[in-house]
């Protein structure tokens, strides 16, 4: 394959532009002598224009020296711009129908390690090696969550996250009070999320119904919620967006399997109206919950 596939930004003429372009032909061609399609189950959606290559890279705004961990390798086309531009990839992809495909267009990148399984099942701290590092993913919407609180939890934090997601899902990541949503709260208690990029279905194969979009999610130091109290920040959570119509008390209440009253009371001393809903509260107004649901009688 050769070592071609340069960012616009790394190479600074329109030779290297012809040559991501000859990169990424060859790759489609690759894709149809291994007789592969993307797995619809997986919500694989393969992202193959190299402009929109280009913009991924940049969000990530790669110095050249640190690791990066991929989440979804797909067929590798995002994989080869981000071995040029880091000193350290580690590529994890679910899907082992891609492992032959995936030797093949890696072959020539000696800093970049295939790992082939669950990203969810996979230690972060073994991958990475405690080493600085960000993430680069293109996930399914129904395991975002998850995967950004196993990232978040994990003993050594990226430094940032990059994003490959719907642009709905975008909008919700990055919402903000009176509309916010269980999405929202699981991404800004660790870090400051913002769309940096509009992705066209066109530059997908196949096209998915509807455009995308990359988030850029700069990670805190710290959770602003502290650690030990993170298991309740998301049981609150989910209890209080179980049934977003509600008022708070009621799906409190019912989440939690406690009196309505008791949930008023408690909501009350954390400032809060127990008659607002789970959208209008801010992520403060989160933090202030937890902390009185940790200490009921402080």
């Amino acid at each position: 394959m050769g070592n071609s596939l340069l960012p616009r930004s790394a190479s600074g003429d329109d030779s290297a532009d012809t040559a991501v372009e000859e990169e990424l032909a060859r790759l489609r061609l690759l894709l149809r002598a291994y007789g592969l399609r993307p797995n619809k189950r997986l919500g694989q959606n393969f992202l193959l224009q190299a402009g929109a290559l280009r913009k991924v890279v940049d969000a990530a705004a790669l110095s050249g020296n640190e690791a990066v961990l991929e989440i979804g390798a797909g067929a590798g086309s995002l994989t080869l711009m981000l071995a040029r531009n880091a000193a350290r990839v580690v590529a994890v992809e679910v899907d082992e129908r891609l492992r032959p495909l995936l030797a093949d267009v890696l072959r020539p990148y000696p800093n970049v390690r295939l790992v082939f399984g669950d990203i969810l099942r996979q230690s972060v701290a073994e991958l990475m090696q405690n080493e600085p590092y960000a993430v680069v993913a293109n996930i399914p919407y129904y395991i975002t969550s998850a995967v950004i609180r196993h990232l978040m939890t994990a003993e050594r934090r990226p430094e940032r996250l990059v994003l490959t997601v719907q642009r709905e899902v975008a909008q919700r990541m990055t919402a903000e009070p009176p509309r916010m949503n269980l999405l929202a709260l699981s991404v800004q208690v660790f870090g400051e999320p913002k769309v940096v990029a509009r992705l066209p279905a066109g530059a997908f194969f196949p096209p998915p119904k509807v455009d995308s979009a990359v988030v850029r999610v700069d990670v805190f130091p710290e959770p602003l919620v502290p650690a030990e109290q993170l298991d309740l920040f998301f049981r609150l959570a989910r209890a209080g967006f179980s049934q977003r119509r509600k008022q708070l008390r009621n799906s409190l209440a019912a989440g939690l399997g406690m009196k309505p009253a008791r949930a008023a009371e408690l909501l009350s001393a954390a400032g809060i109206a127990p008659s607002r809903r789970a959208e209008s509260l801010s992520i403060e107004e989160w933090r202030s919950l937890v902390e009185k649901f940790s200490h009921p009688d402080g």
